[in-house]
C-alpha cells in the first residue's frame, strides 16, 4: 500500500483523494485552512468543497507541506494553475530526489508563458514530473462515478509508476509520453469552453456550438503540432474527451461563465459571485494562450475572440460578427 499526497484540498483535490483511497491507498491531503484539516481528520468531511460526501477513512489531512513531502511516495499538485509555481517553491526543500510530482492543474503560466511541466522542471529538476489531465468533473469523481484520465510523463516508466499509484475501480488512467500535447489539450479546452458557453447563452444553437467546438479542436491541433506534440494525443482523453465534456455542460466553470456572458452578464459580476468558490482557468489562460500562439505563428481566431472578450471589453456582438465574417478556407 502506498501513501499518496494531495497538495490542495479544494473540490478536485478532494475528489482525487476519494478515488485514490478507494483504490486501496492511504492518502494525506495538505490544506492551508486549519478548519478543513480538522473536519477531514475528525469527521471525514470536507464541508467547504464536498459537503454531502463522507470521505474514505484512509484519507487524512495536514497543514504541513514538509510532512506531506516526507511521508508520501507520490505527490499530486492540485492547486490552480497560477499557484503551481509558489506551491512548488514551498515544497522543493523537502522533496527527495526522484520523487514523482504530478501536476493536476490545467493552464499556462501567465507571467512566463510556460507550460506547467516546464515550471515544475525549473523549480524541482530532480523530481519525476508528470501531468494528470482529462475529462472529469470533481462533483462526479468524489461520488465514485467512473472516469478516465491521461497520465503524461517524458519517461513512460514514470507514467506507469504514477498510473499504478492512483488507479482505482472508478479512476482509469491512460499513459503517454507526450507531455506537450496533454497540456495543450487541457489548457486550450478551457478557453474554447468559454466560447461554446457564449454561443449557447446567446441562443445561437447547438449547430453553432458543434461548429465552434470543431474549430477549437483544429486550433488546439495546430498549436500542439507547432510545439512538437503528437497529433494522436489530442484524440484521447486529454484532447477531444476533455473538449466534449467541458464544452457542453453547465457543470463546467468555463462553459457556464461563457453562457452567463452570452446572456448579458458582465465578467466582473460573474467573477465576484465566484470569488473564493472556484477558479475559472480559461479566463487566465486566454492571455497566455494568445502569446503562445503568436510565438509559434499559429492562427487561433476562436481563442483570440475569447481573449478579447475577457480582457479588452470588446462588445460580444462585435466578436460574434467578426467570427461569422471570417473568409472561408
Amino acid at each position: 500500500m502506498q501513501k499518496i499526497g494531495i497538495i490542495g484540498a479544494g473540490a478536485w483535490g478532494t475528489a482525487l483523494a476519494q478515488a485514490i483511497a478507494g483504490g486501496g491507498h492511504d492518502v494525506l491531503m495538505w490544506a492551508r485552512e486549519g478548519n478543513i484539516v480538522k473536519s477531514i481528520n475528525d469527521e471525514h468531511m470536507n464541508h467547504a468543497y464536498a459537503p454531502d460526501v463522507k470521505l474514505h477513512p484512509s484519507i487524512r489531512a495536514t497543514e504541513s507541506l514538509a510532512a506531506a513531502a516526507a511521508e508520501c511516495s507520490t505527490l499530486l499538485i492540485v492547486t490552480p494553475a497560477q499557484h503551481v509555481r509558489t506551491t512548488l517553491e514551498s515544497l522543493k526543500g523537502d522533496l527527495a530526489e526522484g520523487k514523482p510530482v504530478v501536476i493536476c492543474a490545467k493552464g499556462i503560466e501567465i507571467e512566463t508563458g510556460l507550460l506547467l511541466s516546464q515550471v515544475a522542471q525549473e523549480i524541482v529538476p530532480k523530481a519525476m514530473v508528470g501531468i494528470l489531465t482529462g475529462p472529469t468533473f470533481a462533483s462526479e469523481i468524489v461520488r465514485g462515478l467512473p472516469s478516465a484520465v491521461t497520465i503524461a510523463a517524458k519517461d513512460k516508466d514514470v507514467a506507469q509508476e504514477i498510473r499504478d499509484a492512483i488507479t482505482s475501480k472508478t479512476l482509469r488512467p491512460y499513459i503517454t509520453d507526450d507531455m506537450i500535447g496533454a497540456q495543450i489539450g487541457g489548457a486550450v479546452k478551457n478557453v474554447i469552453a468559454i466560447a461554446c458557453g457564449v454561443v449557447m447563452g446567446k441562443g445561437l444553437g447547438e449547430s453553432a456550438r458543434a461548429a465552434l467546438l470543431t474549430r477549437g479542436l483544429a486550433e488546439m491541433s495546430r498549436l500542439s503540432s507547432a510545439m512538437g506534440a503528437q497529433k494522436e494525443t489530442l484524440m484521447g482523453m486529454c484532447g477531444i474527451g476533455d473538449l466534449m465534456l467541458t464544452c457542453s455542460s453547465m457543470e463546467s466553470r468555463n462553459y457556464s461563465l461563457g453562457y452567463m456572458m452570452g446572456q448579458g452578464k458582465s465578467l466582473p459580476e460573474i467573477m465576484e459571485d465566484r470569488q473564493g468558490k472556484s477558479v475559472t482557468e480559461g479566463v487566465h489562460t486566454a492571455k497566455a494562450l494568445i502569446k503562445m500562439a503568436k510565438k509559434h505563428a499559429v492562427d487561433m481566431p476562436v481563442a483570440e475572440a475569447v481573449f478579447k472578450l475577457v480582457n479588452e471589453e470588446i462588445a460580444l456582438e462585435d466578436i460574434v460578427e467578426n467570427i461569422l465574417e471570417r473568409p472561408l478556407r
